[in-house]
């Protein structure tokens, strides 16, 4: 999801106009317009509404970027699922840890191909097409923010964490999802309140299926 909500905003036709216009000079803009120490800072690629994108806030990037730190443990792989905010707090080198994990970011949105390696492409409604480099049960720790609040997005959402995880999930989701969240994958709601650079309509939760400091913070 790129960190999501389910109602996107109807623009008008000027509005959506001017923004293809800005889209479009931002991507012919020179390669190296961007320097090193910009970028993997959260926001460096901008949110894309058509594709349900609303990026984590600095504040929550830094604290789920420590929490997928704690729990991967010493050399520990992590994996973003539609969640670059995070993917990109845990490579700016400036949370304590970061430098003892590795992550990969799976993402629909191929501008996050800038990231080399650490890019996989991911499309939902494909849940288990990896390239084989993926192996299955291979991150110590999988979170994920499915772009969509509907019960068949999470759904695949799920079989993509369940492949992927070696057990620890930390999903970051609509607070309607609770019930459907807990059938899928055993997750508890935390009391931790994630938030956004823009304010969404819907109310945004995370949740964990191990015990975590989000739960009680």
């Amino acid at each position: 999801m790129s960190d999501s909500d389910d109602d996107v905003p109807t623009l008008s036709a000027h509005t959506l106009a001017a923004l293809q216009e800005f889209l479009n000079e931002t991507s012919s803009a020179p390669a190296d317009s961007t320097s090193p120490s910009d970028q993997f800072a959260v926001g460096a690629v901008e949110e894309d509404w058509r594709m349900s994108q609303f990026w984590y806030s600095d504040e929550t990037a830094t604290q789920l970027a420590e929490e997928v730190i704690r729990e991967a443990g010493e050399g520990g792989r992590i994996a973003c699922v539609s969640a670059p905010s995070v993917y990109q707090k845990l490579k700016q080198g400036v949370v304590d840890g970061s430098d003892r994990v590795s992550a990969v970011v799976l993402e629909y949105d191929r501008r996050f191909a800038t990231y080399g390696d650490d890019f996989i492409f991911y499309d939902y409604s494909e849940p288990l097409s990896f390239p084989a480099s993926v192996a299955p049960q291979s991150f110590d720790v999988v979170l994920a923010d499915p772009p969509y609040l509907s019960e068949e997005c999470l759904a695949k959402v799920a079989k993509t964490i369940k492949y992927l995880s070696k057990g620890k999930v930390l999903l970051c989701t609509g607070a309607i999802m609770e019930s459907v969240a807990k059938d899928l994958l055993d997750v508890k709601m935390c009391s931790f309140l994630p938030q956004h650079n823009r304010n969404l309509s819907n109310e945004f939760r995370c949740f964990v299926n191990y015990p975590s400091r989000l739960l009680s913070c």
